[in-house]
């Protein structure tokens, strides 16, 4: 998966192709998103909180997870998690594995 910040999207790959694509929010100015390769380290179904329902961990204290406020998606108001509408988190989560690549970029896709 890639997260592009410029674009506040996230897009599923399989095979080279995208496959699915969502909105995101990403972190403030203040508490910017971090850009670089991980991948997903843990995987929890309802959090709770401004979390929504789910949670995928991708660096330490960092997540990209479900949201309590839905007209946020789209905007730069995180402490550098990245949010999805729950709808789209809960499909994400079943599509993806502990252990898949994560690669956060600044720029387009």
């Amino acid at each position: 998966m890639v997260v592009s910040l410029a674009e506040r999207r996230l897009y599923l790959f399989e095979n080279g192709r995208i496959i699915r694509s969502y909105p995101v929010a990403i972190g403030k100015p203040s508490t910017p998103t971090p850009t670089g390769e991980y991948s997903i380290r843990h995987k929890l179904k309802n959090p709770g909180g401004p979390f929504g329902t789910r949670w995928m961990s991708f660096k330490s204290h960092y997540g990209i997870h479900g949201t309590n406020s839905p007209g946020l998606i789209g905007q730069a108001v995180s402490h550098g998690c990245i949010r999805m509408l729950n709808k789209d988190i809960e499909e994400l989560y079943d599509l993806v594995q502990v252990g898949t690549p994560v690669k956060i970029i600044a720029g387009s896709l």
